[in-house]
């Protein structure tokens, strides 16, 4: 199936599968793909952001279920709140998917990090489909979800034949994002797939 994302701007990618097929004017590719599915979003379409803070924010933080938040809080824990908690395989995939989930809401389309060691948290991110590059050295700095509490690592530019992965945000152009930064994120999406949009 053929989707068209388009942006405010009228800029748009042709997206079939996992790969985008063509980049462009909305106006250009709608007339040279008549039956493609349109998806307009408000703002702008970017290639999404790296986060460099992988192994940190899925192997030595849990993201606590939403069903916890009456003993454990809504905020990832970490250091001793976290050696406190009874982790098994099954909690650290669970809180994998949670912490992946919650980068998406930043426009997140990949992690950095250095090999990751524990099995459920690789086996959880790869089913996520959210890309995994790697990094030489610990990142700088406190680990955050939002990639723009430093300054942040765009994914490549999204060509022909790259992967699907790309997000939106609503604001006029990129001096806006610069200043409202990753919380203007209204889509993000993996491999042609929709996997966040802010309601």
């Amino acid at each position: 199936m053929l989707t068209l994302h388009a942006d405010s701007r009228g800029h748009a990618y042709l997206v079939r599968g996992e790969r985008i097929e063509a980049v462009g004017p909305l106006e250009d590719l709608a007339a040279a793909h008549g039956h493609a599915r349109v998806r307009a979003w408000p703002g702008i379409l970017t290639p999404g952001y790296v986060n460099p803070y992988g192994n940190e924010l899925l192997e030595r933080t849990y993201h606590p279920d939403p069903r916890e938040a009456d003993a454990l809080g809504t905020e990832p824990l970490t250091g001793a709140a976290l050696a406190a908690l009874a982790m098994d395989d099954a909690r650290w995939g669970a809180s994998a998917r949670r912490g992946v989930q919650r980068m998406l809401a930043y426009g997140t389309v990949a992690v950095a990090c250095e090999p990751l060691r524990v099995r459920a948290v690789q086996d959880a991110v790869r089913r996520t489909g959210i890309a995994v590059v790697p990094r030489p050295a610990p990142a700088a700095g406190p680990p955050s979800l939002n990639p723009f509490a430093r300054r942040p690592e765009a994914a490549p530019p999204r060509r022909p034949g790259s992967a699907a992965h790309f997000a939106v945000f609503d604001v006029e152009d990129e001096t806006e994002l610069a200043e409202r930064g990753a919380t203007a994120c209204v889509a993000t999406v993996l491999s042609g797939r929709l996997v966040f949009r802010r309601r």
